[in-house]
């Protein structure tokens, strides 16, 4: 499964950056932790050497992942895109048809989501049903409170 992970440049540097922080730093610390709790002795009962092991083994799966997600990863260019239609990597400004409630959103990639910031993913409903949309049309969106109806005020980069 080759799926691609959509990206920002300044999403990518964030994963490359963790990555980086993870293998020299993390990776050392877990280590010189290990060769402590080994120093105790009995192995068998010791439960800092578990702690240990278990931390190694969740940093060595994040690494792991973080290695994929590079590998995969699709690098949207904000600057090269036209704001004339909704996509990956651009700002959508919304008004709530029923409310006049008015929202700014960034479509981003899965993996950069954060709605609590404005970042919405391209494969949620909302991102899903935006996408390809262009200024002043109206969007109806199936959400878990119901249905929600968005005016597309504005497109940019």
């Amino acid at each position: 499964m080759s799926e691609e992970v959509l990206l920002t440049q300044e999403g990518y540097d964030k994963i490359v950056a963790e990555h980086e922080e993870l293998v020299s730093v993390k990776r050392k610390e877990i280590s010189e932790r290990l060769k402590e709790a080994i120093s105790y002795g009995d192995l068998s009962e010791n439960a800092e050497y578990d702690a240990a092991k278990n931390e190694q083994a969740e940093l060595e799966e994040r690494i792991l992942k973080l290695e994929n997600m590079i590998r995969k990863a699709t690098i949207i260019n904000e600057e090269d895109m036209l704001s004339d239609r909704v996509r990956v990597g651009l700002k959508v400004k919304v008004q709530d048809v029923k409310t006049g409630d008015i929202d700014e959103f960034t479509i981003v990639g899965s993996t950069e989501a954060d709605p609590f910031a404005g970042r919405i993913s391209n494969e949620s409903e909302v991102g899903r049903n935006l996408l390809g949309k262009q200024k002043n049309e109206t969007v109806e969106i199936v959400v878990p409170d119901g249905l929600i109806a968005y005016k597309i005020l504005d497109i940019t980069k």
